[in-house]
């Protein structure tokens, strides 16, 4: 993250002194830069977040492609999901450490230029190996850009949750953006449009680039960060534990779905682009899910949200297997709603489990737990292939009822704004 190891200046504030509880990070003095510029600063990071995400839902998106163009099974397919999920789930939290120790403003724009560039790469088609070598690329940019970007956005732009929500919703849209962009430049033949994968990644790097100038803004998150560091903030691992195990079953689901989804569509009947359709609802519904858990964390708490979110997508993912094409794009989006209301609610508590490192907390639930549902993608395609897509698809709709059991012992500390 972009915080220098230097004392804070007098104007700007640090983390709540020792005394303070386990949800101290959410609870800050206020930055007393203006309203305006904390609104462009979130806004910026917001949107490169989307940029950056694009490239996540892009490698699903690329699944119905590979299948068609390439002849890949739906096992192989699957592996590239899976590549792309792998490193990132391993090496994200490393880098989530990184940021709570040391100064790299750097990693954000290197890191967004690594999603785009793997990406592109697949385009070169020199091989199943070389396929997966540029689609892990594009994870380790994945990998190193969340938790730089997520441990800047709560201890560095004023309010913890709400600026969270915002971050989280930028990176929604850029997974719902992800199908149609991949289908509107894979419509153009050739490395051209291999080459306008490339353009979101640039602009990610243009909107997170580190300051020209600002040292003060950077010692002032290095402040911040050294005080939560030296901070003897209560941790509360096992909770932090139980909320792993959450989202990892919440990544299976969402990861089946989305790695899936399009080549269900079809098998019932629909076409190329009804799939992407579908593919779009399942995403764009993310977004309003983000949104909502906001509200409702403020009208229930975060613990409860999450416990009552997952509970509400079991039958809106069995309405996508069992109802008709045209009512299962609408149960897609119900569906990807209720499992993104506990999206960025996830982040903070992990972050309030562990005050004392934040970035860690941000690797964990935003890199290895969110990630190791693809590690069940290769499963899910080696059912289809042996059964059909949605007879492999059925298991999902269930699992959402171990988060809602996992999520029922959870905590919930002082409520985040």
């Amino acid at each position: 993250m972009d915080a220098l190891n230097s004392p804070p200046p007098p104007s700007r504030s640090t983390e709540p002194p020792a005394s303070t509880s386990a949800s101290s990070p959410s609870s800050a003095s206020p930055s007393p830069a203006s309203p305006a510029r904390l609104r462009r600063r979130i806004a910026a990071f917001s949107a490169g977040h989307a940029c950056v995400d694009v490239y996540q839902g892009a490698v699903a998106a690329l699944v119905p492609f590979l299948v068609a163009e390439r002849g890949y099974g739906y096992a192989a397919a699957s592996g590239v999901v899976l590549a792309a999920s792998l490193l990132s789930s391993v090496v994200q939290p490393l880098f989530g450490a990184l940021t709570d120790r040391r100064a790299v403003p750097w990693l954000i724009p290197l890191s967004a230029a690594a999603t785009g560039l793997g990406i592109v790469l697949v385009g070169a088609d020199a091989g199943y190996p070389a396929t997966l070598a540029a689609v892990a690329l594009s994870g380790l940019g994945v990998a190193a850009y969340h938790p730089a970007a997520a441990r800047l956005v709560r201890t560095g732009m004023g309010d913890g949750h709400a600026a969270m929500s915002w971050f989280a919703l930028g990176g929604n849209i850029g997974f719902a953006c992800a199908p149609l962009l991949v289908a509107g430049a894979l419509s153009v033949s050739g490395p051209a449009g291999w080459g306008l994968l490339a353009l979101p990644a640039a602009a990610a790097v243009l909107l997170n680039r580190p300051p020209r100038t600002g040292r003060g803004d950077a010692a002032a998150e290095a402040g911040t960060a050294a005080a939560v560091r030296e901070a003897p903030a209560r941790e509360d691992r096992r909770a932090f534990l139980r909320l792993s195990l959450v989202v990892i079953v919440r990544s299976v689901v969402f990861m089946g779905l989305s790695t899936f989804l399009s080549l269900y569509v079809q098998e019932r009947g629909g076409s190329a682009g009804a799939g992407a359709a579908a593919l779009s609802a399942l995403f764009a519904g993310s977004a309003g899910g983000t949104l909502l858990g906001g509200w409702l964390a403020a009208r229930w708490g975060r613990v409860r949200a999450v416990r009552r979110a997952y509970a509400a997508s079991v039958p809106a993912i069995a309405g996508i297997l069992c109802l008709p094409l045209p009512l299962a794009y609408g149960c897609a989006v119900l569906a990807a709603a209720a499992l993104f209301v506990p999206f960025s609610l996830q982040v903070t508590l992990g972050q309030d489990y562990l005050p004392t490192r934040m970035g860690t907390a941000a690797g964990v639930t935003l890199g290895l737990t969110a990630s190791v549902g693809g590690l069940a993608s290769p499963l899910i395609g080696a059912a289809a292939d042996a059964t059909s897509v949605g007879t492999a698809l059925l298991p999902l709709a269930a699992l959402p009822l171990l988060a809602w059991a996992l999520s029922r012992s959870l905590p919930d500390p002082s409520p985040t704004p």
